[in-house]
């Protein structure tokens, strides 16, 4: 299978701290820029990626230009979404995982379960899961509210059960604003995002693919921002989402568009030119 991006392993230490100033992002291959969710097109604003692991963890960092960054929410699992934030999703075929990210470093995340693998018996059929206990709800997929998809969604798999109190073991992240964060007089660069998976969180996620990764493993993962846009200080309504890879609709709950990221045994360090 083609891959979209290759991830090589580190040997060095990587400190989450949002700086992304360790060697091994240097020697890391960036994405290409992304490019528009639904069409294709270039981002207006330069975003790039990189992704590293190790035998603990998945490393994912993003450079960000954004003018004037901008962020308000501060609460954890607060709708990050309604406001300028990278994302990040990893498919687990009958589940899969969204996490969101501001400039505030304010978490959001869901895990979603396909309702037609949520059964009696099923590998969900555990407490972590229990629909009684835990906060869930049915989701349908982004603007299936009216209609004949007002139910199920457009999706062809259709609803999903989405816990909203499900948090990823392990996880850290950290940003770095280069510049002023909130200030529309001021201009900026833009800010950086550091993230770190754990692969022991990632049991859910696996599908069968070994923990940490084979060398040659492919794992679908969006990488994501969406920016919304302002005029006279005022915000314009709809919103931008750029991606690694388009995924033909502007939608980010479609696991199987999910751009391909292969796992590559190889150090980084070891690739670079002497």
């Amino acid at each position: 299978m083609q891959a979209d991006y290759t991830a090589y392993r580190t040997r060095s230490p990587i400190t989450i701290d949002g700086r992304l100033d360790e060697r091994a992002w240097a020697l890391a291959p960036r994405t290409p820029r992304f490019v528009d969710l639904a069409n294709g097109d270039l981002a207006l604003f330069d975003t790039t990626a990189a992704v590293l692991w190790d035998d603990t963890a998945l490393y994912i960092g993003f450079w960000l230009e954004e003018p004037f960054p901008y962020a308000t929410l501060t609460e954890r699992d607060d709708m990050v979404c309604r406001e300028n934030d990278i994302e990040v999703f990893f498919d687990g075929g009958d589940c899969y995982y969204e996490f969101e990210l501001n400039a505030l470093n304010t978490i959001y995340e869901v895990f979603f379960i396909w309702q037609d693998a949520y059964r009696r018996g099923s590998r969900f059929d555990v407490p972590e899961f229990d629909l009684t206990a835990r906060k869930a709800v049915s989701f349908g997929g982004n603007d299936d509210r009216s209609g004949p998809t007002f139910w199920r969604g457009s999706h062809p798999r259709g609803v999903r059960w989405a816990f909203l109190d499900w948090d990823f073991p392990g996880l850290e992240t950290a940003v770095h604003v280069d510049g002023t964060l909130n200030d529309r007089k001021t201009l900026s660069k833009g800010w950086c995002a550091e993230l770190k998976f754990p692969w022991a969180g990632m049991t859910w996620l696996a599908n069968g693919r070994a923990l940490p990764p084979n060398d040659g493993d492919i794992w679908p993962i969006m990488l994501a921002r969406f920016e919304n846009y302002f005029m006279s200080g005022v915000q314009v309504p709809g919103q931008a989402g750029w991606a690694l890879t388009s995924h033909g609709v502007m939608d980010s709950h479609r696991p199987e568009r999910f751009s391909r990221i292969r796992m590559d045994a190889r150090y980084v360090e070891d690739l670079a030119p002497r």
